[in-house]
């Protein structure tokens, strides 16, 4: 590091060493309106608790179902059959595919949530203080708003791909619209994370607040 780097670092950490100046009232309480987001990630807690219900629930049926349970093998060949299509009489590769990614799917979404609660909190609500914590996500130590869209959008895309995926295996008993209309969904998601992340590219960063400049 060279001199001047040096007085900028000392510079730099007298900075962060200034006594906290309290708020006028005014822009205190516009500050504090943040934790007026709290609950809505409380509710995504929620979900996501709900998310876990559904998935052990389908995982159960699914079990039960090889194993030869009638209500379990009803509810499982309901869940994946197409509207006008035909039924298949048991568990077959198409159907066990069929369900396995209806739980991939959840999982995705789940995945989601946690970016969106753990991400949005840090980013928009407050500091969790997880620096140098072992269980710290590694998407989360450089989480900002513009990484936190970028990491959502491909979220999105993945779950597209699931959808999209489970619409081609049953693809003979859809129409060509909808068929159509969901590569199309699909494609309108990949160039919005396209354009999201090249957008996120042309803006300029300034250094980590946990990584100080290299000079």
């Amino acid at each position: 590091m060279t001199l001047p780097g040096v007085f900028h670092f000392l510079a730099h950490t007298m900075n962060e060493q200034k006594p906290f100046q309290p708020l006028k009232p005014l822009p205190n309480l516009i500050f504090m309106s943040r934790w007026l987001q709290l609950p809505l990630y409380l509710g995504l807690i929620v979900a996501q608790g709900i998310y876990v219900w559904v998935f052990w629930q389908e995982l159960f049926h699914l079990v039960m179902a090889t194993f030869g349970n009638a209500d379990s093998l009803t509810h499982v060949l309901d869940a994946v059959t197409v509207e006008g299509g035909q039924r298949a009489a048991k568990p077959n590769e198409t159907v066990l595919m069929l369900v396995v990614l209806g739980l991939i799917d959840v999982v995705m979404i789940s995945n989601l949530l946690i970016m969106v609660i753990v991400g949005g909190y840090e980013t928009f609500v407050s500091r969790m203080g997880l620096q140098n914590h072992p269980d710290q996500p590694e998407w989360l130590s450089s989480v900002n708003a513009s990484v936190l869209k970028v990491k959502l959008a491909t979220a999105i895309i993945g779950i597209s791909s699931i959808h999209l995926l489970k619409t081609f295996i049953n693809a003979a008993h859809y129409p060509d619209r909808v068929i159509i209309a969901q590569v199309g969904i699909h494609l309108v998601f990949l160039f919005s994370a396209l354009a999201i992340a090249a957008s996120d590219r042309l803006m300029p960063h300034g250094p980590s607040p946990d990584k100080p400049a290299k000079h």
